[in-house]
């Protein structure tokens, strides 16, 4: 059976020196790779992944780097059959964050937002995240935002009891009610799964994409994420609305894009989220 050392060499076209595990990660195994040859990247793998599971991932980078604005990291190589991996150029990490440099990011996810998406889902329809959940096209985020997102974490949740039953059937009542919070705006490429750990911002103050779900939908999602757990100063928010004005009412609508990450973790790990769950809700009721 191939080893993960030397599917990585087979990777990078170099036989692997030295690795190091790396911690923060709830989904893979992650290393810090010396190769042979000097060079160094960063490898993650996971027991049982399934099908597609890291080919997906990078799938999702290369469409994000595909428009051409922010930095986005650099896939070098995937493997989807055992031991699977997905192999990024190495980004060293900075010690601080500048004014500037948080500027500089929220202008970048104006830009990348701004580059657009042929629908809403992804182009190539395939699940994200460890709950898989859909990505299929649609027409209006309405349609996404309730078939791809709500309705299907509302029935994994009932499924493992993570949610309570009242909590589920008001999840699903705003699914059907989600024209009410929509508009007509085009679908933007989004990253999908934007919190501060998904950043890495570098030795040069330069940030950088990481583990997207990456697919076509409304802009807020996005920024209702960064809001969601922090980690992103106020001149970043500040920069994206001088390139890419938000429309009004966007704060009446965080909640609502609250709703699906929240769902997620309450599935996932349990403990006050599925009480975040229901506060969000409220809000909206």
């Amino acid at each position: 059976m191939t080893t993960l050392d030397e599917r990585i060499a087979e990777l990078c076209g170099a036989p692997v020196r030295a690795m190091a595990r790396l911690g923060g990660g709830d989904v893979a195994d992650a290393f810090k790779v010396t190769l042979a040859d000097g060079g160094t990247v960063f490898a993650k793998t996971k027991d049982d992944a399934p099908d597609d599971f890291f080919s997906i991932e990078a799938a999702g980078l290369r469409w994000l780097s595909e428009a051409g604005v922010g930095s986005i990291a650099e896939v070098l190589g995937v493997a989807d059959d055992a031991p699977a991996c997905l192999i990024l150029r190495w980004i060293e990490p900075g010690a601080s964050r500048s004014v500037d440099d948080e500027r500089r990011f929220g202008a970048d996810l104006a830009a990348l937002h701004k580059s657009g998406a042929p629908h809403f889902g992804r182009p190539d329809a395939k699940p994200t995240g460890s709950l898989r959940v859909p990505n299929g096209a649609c027409d209006t985020w309405a349609e996404f935002y309730a078939t791809q997102r709500l309705q299907p974490l509302a029935e994994i949740a009932s499924q493992r009891g993570s949610l309570s039953t009242s909590t589920i059937s008001r999840l699903v009542a705003i699914a059907d009610r989600l024209d009410e919070f929509g508009d007509d705006e085009a679908p933007s490429r989004l990253h999908g799964d934007l919190w501060s750990g998904n950043r890495v911002v570098d030795v040069a103050g330069r940030s950088w994409l990481i583990d997207p779900a990456a697919h076509g939908g409304h802009r807020e999602f996005d920024l209702a994420m960064m809001r969601l757990f922090g980690g992103f100063a106020q001149e970043c928010f500040d920069a994206y609305e001088e390139s890419h004005p938000l429309n009004d009412g966007w704060q009446d609508r965080v909640a609502l894009h609250h709703l699906a990450p929240l769902a997620v973790h309450a599935i996932k790990f349990g403990g006050p989220y599925a009480a975040a769950v229901d506060a969000a809700l409220e809000k909206l009721s």
